[in-house]
């Protein structure tokens, strides 16, 4: 293997979230000469643009790579510390670049929110990964990292103050202004098709630990209709990105060898506000199916919203915590940017530079952020303020 002369490289650079994710490390860049970056992607001139347009074209390594050409993957992650995987959907795209990092021992970060996807790698490549060394760390943007690291720090607080976990959490989305992203329409409704044509894909989008193979947890709420939560006083409506962020945060619960407790139950909605009026948004919202109307969306994949309306995203995440002996704490989770774009391309890229700077002591395998990262992860995007937490326990 040659040396690795590069600390990040960016693959699918110039979609537009990966175009977001090279203009805030270029930033990061300008500021420290011995960090080495590289935009990746399969056309060289959108490479070059991006890398003016930025004002690295002087100290940034571009590489041209198409998503299926195995032996530039393999020179690509031979060369790098950590990849950046922004081409999706990650089902189309991402396969052979994951297979390359995995074989060169390359750490990697992703924004996948694909379950199907998903639970194919962790069976296809863990064990590779253990060997070689790579850590692999899927859905590192809006989807999982607020609720992922959320319940994490919530049940790291209350083994702390009250010597155990919260055997019970809900998710609570309790404001969000600004949308997914193209990417992320198309990789749902992927993997909505994918589960309609294949029952096996059915199994794992439907189930709770579809990405936690060999351990079946309790029975899980579905979240799929609205309710009326009495412990919250509030209406609640089916959360789109639930389908991924209730299945890593079992699986976080898992790898780190189930400090939440076999019988944690987990879900995620959006509060819709208490009575008639709560009620009414909480049916709307159901009303139009698991993906919340985003099958019909017109984005595509590198559609994105203008910076000013990035600007003025937010979202804010609760964690309620109960079930310890008569116990309940609060964690929220805030990001003051839009999720889909501001704030998840930050995460991500906070995410890379975790695993190449924290000395993070977790070894090779597929992983969540939570259980390679956890505190490491949390102290960064605090202090890089990309997120507040806020713990009430």
């Amino acid at each position: 293997m040659s040396a690795r002369d590069i600390d990040i490289t960016i693959y699918g650079a110039t979609g537009f979230t990966g175009s977001l994710v090279a203009e805030y490390l270029a930033g990061i860049g300008a500021g420290d000469a011995d960090f080495k970056l590289a935009f990746a992607g399969r056309n060289g001139d959108k490479l070059r643009a991006l890398a003016e347009a930025n004002g690295c074209a002087d100290r940034v390594t571009l590489i041209e790579a198409d998503a299926s050409d195995r032996a530039a993957l393999d020179a690509l992650a031979a060369r790098s510390k950590v990849v950046i995987a922004m081409a999706g959907p990650y089902a189309q795209y991402g396969s052979e670049l994951l297979a390359a990092c995995v074989e060169a021992g390359t750490d990697y970060v992703d924004l996948c929110g694909e379950p199907q996807w998903m639970r194919a790698k962790i069976e296809e490549h863990q064990a590779r990964a253990q060997e070689t060394g790579a850590r692999i760390v899927f859905s590192c943007g809006f989807d999982s990292i607020p609720s992922d690291l959320g319940v994490f720090q919530l049940q790291s607080l209350a083994k702390d103050k009250f010597g155990g976990a919260f055997s019970r959490v809900k998710g609570r989305v309790e404001r969000i202004q600004g949308g997914p992203s193209g990417g992320t329409v198309a990789s749902l409704v992927g993997s909505t098709k994918a589960a309609a044509a294949d029952p096996a894909v059915r199994d794992v989008m439907l189930s709770p630990f579809g990405l936690t193979p060999g351990f079946q947890g309790p029975k899980q709420p579905h979240g799929q209709a609205p309710v009326e939560d009495e412990d919250i006083g509030t209406w609640a409506a089916p959360f789109v990105m639930a389908v991924i962020n209730v299945k890593n945060v079992h699986r976080t619960n898992v790898l780190a060898g189930l400090p939440y407790g076999e019988d944690f139950v987990y879900d995620e909605m959006m509060v819709t506000g208490p009575g008639e009026k709560g009620a009414e948004m909480a049916k709307q919202i159901a009303s139009m199916g698991p993906g919340g109307g985003m099958g019909e969306s017109k984005l595509k994949p590198g559609d994105g919203p203008s910076k000013e309306e990035r600007e003025n995203g937010f979202f804010t995440i609760a964690l309620h915590g109960s079930g310890l002996d008569g116990h309940t704490g609060t964690v929220r989770v805030s990001g003051d940017k839009d999720p889909g774009y501001g704030c998840t391309s930050m995460m991500i890229s906070q995410s890379a530079l975790c695993l190449l700077r924290d000395g993070v002591e977790a070894k090779g395998g597929i992983w969540t952020p939570g259980a390679v990262m956890g505190d490491k992860l949390i102290s960064r995007l605090r202090d890089n303020g990309v997120l507040t937490f806020e713990a009430e326990v």
